[in-house]
């Protein structure tokens, strides 16, 4: 039994709400629970496909949420399910003869055929959609739960109670459904993923965190995050009531979460710097599709989001690259030194770390981004305008009010029959596939990233 919980922060559910919490603090307190390193990047596309395929972003040529399809400039998909290749845990279930529930975990719109049923995922477009396998059950989820909510409808808002409610009720009939699933189906796996400690977090950090740069004391959401966290805990509860003797359970995040102190306007530096020429000037903050690119007077292009991906524009590659073939490593290198060096709001050094895709993986697929950027150790994000009155940093997002950045760890915990009450031990997670294969006894198949922790959980 998989249940996964979007972005749960290790610092809060492992160490300062563990009291608070006492369904996870049970399992850890009957086996094992950890940091769980997430990927590079260690965000929500790809890190869950990557964990239940024991697959880098590399391997799956998926980057984040919006990928290159090719070396055009306009050439790009978005990562649904079909993006995802790679076999996961439920395929190799199904192969071996046994049955899965696969409820909202992400990279599974569109859904594929699987000895079991299967529900789209944060990415479905709509409740009209397509959204199950088979395809009638979602017949049978509109009489369970009435409209099935994927996601909250806008978790970047200044509604705060407007979110509160989507969060609640979306949460809500996730877990219905998973109960009503669990009593009504045969499984040999179950894994879930639930939205909500991520919207949660992006939503009311700065409300929580003191050292948030927009906290302000004494105000009415200091505990929303926590009152929340009370809530699932209470509904993984319920979960774990279908859970028999036979069963192990995991606990599982893809990444963790951290204040967020600003953004680095990247392309807004490359402007200036005079890596980046536009056809118009700016009015106002705008974006690179708002003004249009000149690409033969254009050395490199970066995108917004939780980290930075900046592309060279290299002659030959794409269709008006400037950048020599033969310089191309030279100009990398510089460029990387450069953004590293971009300060924060007072003009202090950030901990920027540049990596190139080669670094990071063995064989990287599709079209990988020339740079990943992750500002400040995740607590600056990428922001993709330019243009208006801000300078290179920036306070405000430009996608909504956004209050958290992701972290590089998720969390585990495990508990179950064979493990160990060992405490605390961190992992990766690329390590759950292999291990949950070798908890059911499938072979496990060559070419996969993690190595299994069970050997080391029933020590």
């Amino acid at each position: 039994m998989l249940i996964g919980l979007d972005c749960a922060e290790p610092s809060l559910v492992l160490d300062r709400w563990r009291d608070e919490l006492p369904t996870i603090s049970g399992l850890m307190e009957r086996g094992s629970y950890g940091r769980l390193t997430s990927v590079i990047p260690p965000i929500t596309v790809p890190a869950w496909s990557c964990m239940m395929a024991s697959k880098t972003p590399g391997d799956l040529g998926v980057y984040g949420f919006r990928n290159r399809s090719d070396h055009t400039y306009d050439g790009a998909f978005i990562a649904m399910g079909d993006a995802i290749r790679a076999p996961r845990l439920w395929d190799y279930v199904t192969r071996a003869g046994g049955s899965s529930i696969v409820l909202s975990v992400p990279g599974c719109y569109p859904p594929r055929p699987l000895n079991g049923v299967m529900v789209g995922c944060f990415l479905t477009p709509s409740i009209e959609s397509k959204y199950t396998y088979p395809a009638n059950l979602r017949d049978e989820i509109e009489e369970v739960v009435g409209e099935y909510l994927f996601d909250t409808k806008d978790f970047r808002t200044d509604d705060k109670e407007y979110l509160l409610r989507q969060v609640y009720e979306m949460t809500d009939r996730r877990f219905r459904l998973a109960e009503h699933l669990l009593s009504t189906r045969p499984w040999t796996l179950f894994a879930m993923v639930e939205m909500g400690p991520d919207r949660m977090h992006h939503g009311f950090w700065k409300f929580m965190d003191p050292e948030h740069r927009k906290h302000e004391p004494g105000n009415a959401y200091e505990t929303a995050i926590l009152d929340y966290h009370r809530y699932a805990d209470g509904l993984i509860a319920r979960l774990l009531e279908h859970a028999d003797d036979e069963t192990v359970v995991f606990v599982l995040s893809d990444h963790g979460a951290k204040r967020l102190d600003g953004g680095i306007r990247i392309n807004e530096w490359l402007r200036r710097e005079g890596l980046l020429t536009t056809l118009a000037e700016p009015e106002g903050v705008s974006s690179l599709r708002d003004v249009g690119v000149d690409w033969p007077r254009t050395t490199a292009w970066g995108e917004g989001g939780y980290y930075a991906r900046v592309f060279l524009n290299v002659r030959g590659r794409e269709p008006e690259g400037i950048v020599e073939p033969e310089d191309y490593e030279t100009v990398r290198a510089d460029l990387a030194r450069r953004i590293v060096a971009i300060p924060d709001d007072a003009g202090n050094p950030i901990p920027t770390a540049v990596y190139t895709p080669e670094e990071l993986y063995e064989e990287p697929q599709g079209v990988p981004p020339d740079l990943i950027v992750v500002f400040g150790d995740l607590l600056w994000r990428s922001v993709g305008t330019i243009g208006g009155d801000e300078g290179v940093q920036t306070l405000e997002n430009d996608t909504g009010p956004d209050d958290a950045n992701h972290a590089q760890d998720g969390l585990y915990v495990v508990a179950g029959p064979g493990i160990e009450p060992r405490g605390r031990a961190d992992a990766h997670l690329l390590d759950i596939a292999p291990t949950v294969l070798e908890l059911l006894g499938i072979e496990e198949p060559p070419g996969l990233r993690g190595r299994s922790m069970l050997a080391a959980l029933r020590a």
